[in-house]
């Protein structure tokens, strides 16, 4: 059976995020991840996750004004400052949560820009972030992630995020592979998944389409999914990262009752 962890960002909506953490203890989960923590005080963080016994998987990088429609600012080549600055700040708070890895979002490419200079920027910012994380004994990892979601992100397959993870050259960048993006950008996700088993650090579920409920009526067949995730020996978490539509404690016991294989 897998581990799972719950995504507090999108899953306990119906209570205020600091009362999500006990809620997620209480649903079953002994690991949970969110998109940021820099709103909140790292020491309270620190002090929900203990109370409630839980462990925190991993969160992200900052990633600009996410508010106002920002979805990661690592390949925007007039940001690079701003970007390597939020390093440190992101090392600090995984520090206090006892957080051993952080995702990068890439971004929406900049327009008006050559994607070369995309590129070449987003492969700079890589560079430094993993060797910075890697001094403070923390994974990096990088989210190919859907256009039709996002358009124009940026990093949008399994491919490109694996070539710009070798032009890197370290050895503490890895792939979290979010099985809902992928689906729709490339599907084959079990293929995927076996083929690149050593780069593969985190994995994200959601049902297709919609990133809604795991259940019988999305495209992906889950049990197939997670099996193949376990016997390449696997022994993270899988980040629970939908949005119920129906009641959250019964579409999460739902979603554990079809990933536990």
């Amino acid at each position: 059976m897998p581990k799972f962890a719950a995504n507090l960002t999108m899953m306990f909506n119906e209570v205020p995020f600091l009362d999500r953490f006990a809620a997620a203890a209480k649903a079953g989960f002994k690991g949970v991840e969110y998109l940021f923590p820099y709103e909140f005080d790292k020491d309270e963080l620190a002090e929900r996750l203990k109370r409630n016994k839980l462990k925190q998987v991993l969160h992200n990088l900052p990633a600009g004004d996410w508010q106002a429609g920002e979805r990661g600012i690592a390949c925007h080549p007039d940001r690079t400052a701003e970007f390597r600055d939020g390093v440190g700040k992101a090392i600090e708070y995984a520090t206090a949560l006892g957080c051993k890895q952080l995702n990068c979002l890439a971004g929406v490419a900049p327009r008006g820009v050559p994607t070369e200079a995309i590129r070449d920027t987003f492969v700079g910012n890589l560079k430094f972030a993993a060797k910075k994380l890697k001094e403070a004994g923390i994974a990096l990892l990088i989210e190919p992630i859907n256009t039709r979601d996002i358009p124009r992100f940026f990093l949008r397959r399994t491919k490109q995020a694996l070539d710009i993870i070798e032009d890197t050259g370290s050895d503490n960048l890895f792939l979290q592979y979010d099985i809902y993006h992928m689906q729709i950008m490339e599907g084959d996700v079990i293929a995927t998944i076996r083929a690149n088993k050593e780069c593969i650090a985190h994995y994200h579920t959601g049902g297709v389409p919609g990133r809604n409920e795991i259940d019988e009526s999305q495209e992906l067949h889950y049990p197939a999914v997670v099996k193949a995730i376990l016997e390449t020996g696997y022994q993270g978490y899988l980040g629970q990262e939908f949005i119920p539509k129906r009641d959250p404690v019964a579409s999460l016991a739902q979603g554990f009752r079809i990933c536990d294989v």
